[in-house]
């Protein structure tokens, strides 16, 4: 399907799912050599990111844990500029070193919340890996870790992203084309 219909809009094939897991297993790779005997908390950010870390999982050959949080800040094809916490922290992080999981970084809003929420826990180490970084949207001053590929600063849906809670079963990237 180079061309789908979802709601109201339309969106055209942007990055095929090949080309997606590759960028992930190059980002696992690095985190293999990076966190080697840290034993890492891989926090990953739902719903959104759930494939991605799937997808991450199968090529990280590490000792880690994994935890889920849900967080919100998109309503439609825009953010809110509010981060909801719809399910929180289970784990202690006291010592830990932590790895969130994002699906995409734009503005950078959500990652700064649970940065700053890991931190007030004792974190010993935070980093960051996404699938999708907007360099053009990005409103902050603090690094992303790992980084699977940079997009323009379009509305995209598919691999775990939606639009209104659709078409995240896609298995390639989608962007929008119509308005």
């Amino acid at each position: 399907m180079s061309r789908i219909r979802v709601h109201d809009k339309e969106f055209e094939i942007y990055i095929p799912q090949d080309q997606i897991e590759r960028s992930i297993k190059k980002v696992a790779e690095q985190i293999n050599r990076d966190m080697a005997g840290k034993n890492p908390l891989f926090l990953v950010v739902l719903n959104g990111a759930f494939m991605f870390a799937a997808e991450l999982f199968k090529n990280i050959t590490i000792d880690c844990e994994i935890s889920f949080v849900k967080l919100s800040s998109y309503s439609g094809t825009a953010s809110t500029s509010v981060v909801r916490e719809l399910i929180g922290l289970d784990h202690s992080m006291t010592g830990r070193a932590v790895i969130i999981v994002e699906d995409i970084v734009d503005s950078g809003l959500t990652v700064l919340f649970t940065v700053d929420k890991l931190k007030k826990l004792e974190a010993a180490e935070v980093r960051i890996a996404t699938m999708l970084f907007k360099p053009n949207a990005f409103k902050y001053n603090f690094s992303i870790d790992y980084i699977c590929m940079e997009i323009p600063n379009d509305f995209i849906i598919g691999y775990g992203l939606d639009f209104n809670e659709h078409a995240r079963n896609l298995p390639d990237i989608y962007k929008i084309v119509t308005t």
